[in-house]
């Protein structure tokens, strides 16, 4: 009798312990570039089943997932509410949110990772919705704290690069306040990130590359149990929330933020315009010299050529109403190159090196960049290299000539633009092996060119 008494106590006792354990799961994150390690900035997760999202900032890369309740508590449908800022990492600027139930005497400050106070805003504050802009100083971490009469908010900032948009110091500006609540529960989603067993979660990894360029990877999985991811970092940082996008026949391209502007991070090599219509392929020069419509090529009209760079266009198919960019892209006007330019410091020598891929004959950056395979830039004794700072990893696909001949693959890159220069000539940009301009130059309508694609 005192056996089972004992065993049914044991039970007992065995079951509270499970029952009152919350079931979760660790999810731990490294990183790598050219298969040496690199220590991670930050991690941003995104559940892509049901919403909301969370940021890790270094030296935290474990993320403890738990079955039953969110990371953070479920806030009011009413209450002070600050969002996250958004990039998150960002290049010299972001911008975040804060929502007021009633008018507030604010008091916003921010501090460096080790508590130096670098900021500080004050002013009373209407009900609902205020936006502002943060522009970095030298800074790459930062703590922005919103202080109102019954509570505060903090929000923590990675500037990826410790790229300044406002030399030494970093600054805030009030950019717009309504009384709208509508918003008000989507961005409170932001804080409060949820999990179920059988999610999808979109893990960004964001990290400096070893030759000291911002950088990050994006890996989609379903956790079932703890789990140790490793990003494969690349330059540039992938668009929040676009890491890459679809074109209609489901070939996927990588994205690159630079400045306010999200551009494909590769040429587009589609067949098909969006609207599903085929786009003419036209492999005789003869016929191709004369067209006043759409076609595209591979280069040389070899398929072999599609991979490493993207299809050959002329301007009728890149500006066709049916639309050769995916569904929320577009193919960028004039003032939209003259937008990413300006951001990196101008389309003149030095700058095109900073846009141009480093895969080359002979770079002198090693490892994959140095490279005689395609695709990649030749090399002939010139001292003009790639270094490909932002991601944007332009290379040389050649062009087809107005008359139909193909030509300087490796050597020559021509891309698209939506404006005429007259009824013969249409504009666009390019760039040559042994120069380290970006150069703004036209060409005929009936060339064939490459297209770049850029978010709407």
């Amino acid at each position: 009798m005192k056996t089972y008494f004992l065993l049914a106590i044991l039970t007992i006792v065995l079951s509270i312990n499970a029952f009152g354990q919350k079931p979760s799961m660790e999810l731990s994150f490294t990183a790598a570039d050219k298969e040496f390690y690199v220590p991670l900035d930050s991690i941003f997760i995104v559940n892509l089943t049901q919403g909301g999202d969370n940021t890790l900032f270094s030296p935290d890369t474990v993320l403890v997932l738990d079955y039953i309740t969110s990371i953070n508590d479920a806030l009011g449908e009413n209450s002070f509410s600050v969002s996250q800022n958004y990039p998150n990492p960002f290049e010299g600027k972001t911008e975040f949110n804060l929502y007021l139930p009633e008018n507030e005497n604010i008091t916003i400050t921010g501090r460096d990772i080790i508590g130096r106070k670098l900021l500080h805003y004050e002013n009373v504050l209407n009900q609902g919705n205020h936006s502002f802009a943060f522009f970095a100083g030298m800074q790459s971490y930062y703590m922005l704290t919103v202080t109102g009469e019954q509570t505060s908010q903090t929000i923590k900032m990675l500037n990826a690069g410790s790229k300044t948009t406002n030399g030494e110091k970093c600054t805030l500006v009030y950019t717009e306040g309504n009384g709208n609540v509508n918003g008000l529960k989507s961005e409170k989603v932001k804080n409060n990130f949820v999990f179920s067993p059988g999610d999808t979660l979109q893990y960004s990894g964001y990290a400096t590359t070893l030759d000291g360029i911002a950088g990050n990877a994006v890996i989609n999985d379903v956790p079932l149990a703890s789990t140790d991811y490793e990003f494969e970092i690349l330059k540039g940082l992938r668009c929040p929330g676009t890491p890459y996008v679809e074109d209609i026949e489901h070939t996927f391209y990588n994205t690159v933020q630079i400045g306010n502007q999200c551009w494909m991070a590769e040429n587009i090599k589609t067949r098909t315009y969006k609207n599903g219509a085929i786009i003419p392929n036209v492999t005789d020069s003869n016929e191709w010299s004369f067209l006043e419509s759409g076609a595209y090529v591979w280069y040389d009209n070899d398929l072999s050529w599609k991979e490493p760079y993207g299809a050959l266009y002329n301007w009728y198919a890149a500006v066709d109403p049916n639309g050769i960019c995916p569904e929320g892209w577009h193919l960028p006007a004039v003032n939209e190159w003259q937008v990413l330019t300006n951001f990196i410091g101008g389309a003149g020598a030095p700058y095109g090196q900073k846009l141009r891929s480093c895969r080359q004959d002979a770079s002198p950056l090693g490892g994959e960049c140095n490279t005689l395979n395609h695709p990649r830039w030749e090399n002939t004794g010139n001292s003009v290299f790639g270094t490909d700072d932002y991601g944007f990893s332009l290379l040389p696909a050649g062009l087809r000539l107005g008359l139909g001949q193909f030509d300087a693959v490796g050597v020559y890159g021509a891309w698209w633009s939506t404006e005429e220069y007259d009824f013969w000539f249409s504009w666009g940009r390019s760039i040559f092996y042994d120069l380290e301009s970006f150069g703004e130059w036209y060409d005929y309508k009936t060339a064939g060119r490459s297209v770049r694609c850029l978010k709407d």
